[in-house]
């Protein structure tokens, strides 16, 4: 069996495949090794019945997550999942890597990852290249749930945001400075804390405010992480990620507008990641 998934700070979706059996999908909290220590990682996987039930079946574990970008931070869940399935090979990458084998497969293409945070890789059909960008949410992640999120509430603090939508969203949230303030730089995830408040955005489209932020979110994401590769407009541009999802009408736009070959639009990558690693086991 294989157990494949793909994780971001705000949850991780889990798939169990083998050739014999039907596909076994299922959800824990987001587990990112900037924000989740190696010893609660483990309990996390340890607590799922879903794992705990095919333990000895478990042979092979492919994990793709946020945060897995460096060699140390990779060590902390690779061991994680070691303590729990002792006896399984573990592969540990970052998101985006396994957002380019969902999206592009053996093609050449660029990968835009737009959930709680964002990202882009290009691949040339057999590497990855490296990326400058995904510096986070304070120092990038344009796009992104936690973008969107910090630009609502900044326009809401600086009293930018417009009288009615502006009584409707102190109507829902109760908000104060203070409160913001204290979510933002004293409690832990400020980065989810951010992105939940694109929901807002969700259940208000169509009003003349949110489709601006909106078009301006994503088209400082392309001004940022696509249009400094001179090839940008060559090759095609997938995307992954909630918000990618949800707002994929405004992307469509803001795409056209750039001249962009728009590509696949996943929500959930992890089943496609899976049918790709299935694919490669089959061909060695």
């Amino acid at each position: 069996m294989i157990l494949v998934a793909d994780s971001g700070s705000s949850k991780t979706d889990w798939i169990i495949t083998s050739v014999n059996a039907d596909p076994i999908e299922f959800t824990t909290k987001g587990i990112n090794p900037f924000f989740v220590s190696e010893k609660e990682i483990a309990k996390i996987i340890a607590q799922k019945t879903e794992i705990k039930n095919n333990l000895d079946k478990i042979d092979e574990v492919h994990f793709f997550g946020e945060g897995c970008t460096s060699p140390d931070k990779r060590e902390i869940v690779s061991n994680a999942l070691s303590t729990v399935l002792k006896n399984a090979f573990i592969n540990v990458e970052t998101d985006t890597l396994g957002s380019v084998y969902a999206t592009c497969g053996d093609s050449k293409g660029f990968t835009c990852v737009l959930g709680t945070s964002s990202s882009v890789a290009f691949y040339d059909g057999a590497e990855v290249s490296a990326s400058t960008h995904g510096l986070g949410f304070i120092l990038g992640d344009e796009g992104s749930g936690s973008d969107l999120g910090k630009r609502l509430l900044t326009s809401f603090l600086y009293g930018r945001m417009p009288g009615a939508l502006k009584r409707k969203f102190q109507a829902e949230y109760s908000l104060t400075k203070d409160l913001i303030i204290t979510n933002v730089y004293q409690r832990q995830l400020p980065n989810l804390y951010l992105s939940s408040f694109s929901q807002f955005l969700s259940s208000n489209r169509g009003n003349p405010f949110v489709e601006e932020l909106l078009d301006e979110a994503f088209q400082a994401f392309v001004d940022t992480n696509l249009a400094p590769y001179s090839y940008y407009q060559s090759y095609p541009c997938h995307f992954v990620g909630s918000v990618a999802y949800f707002f994929k009408d405004v992307l469509e736009t803001v795409c056209l507008k750039n001249k962009l070959k728009l590509g696949k639009v996943l929500r959930q990558p992890v089943r496609d990641i899976a049918e790709f690693i299935i694919r490669q086991n089959e061909a060695v």
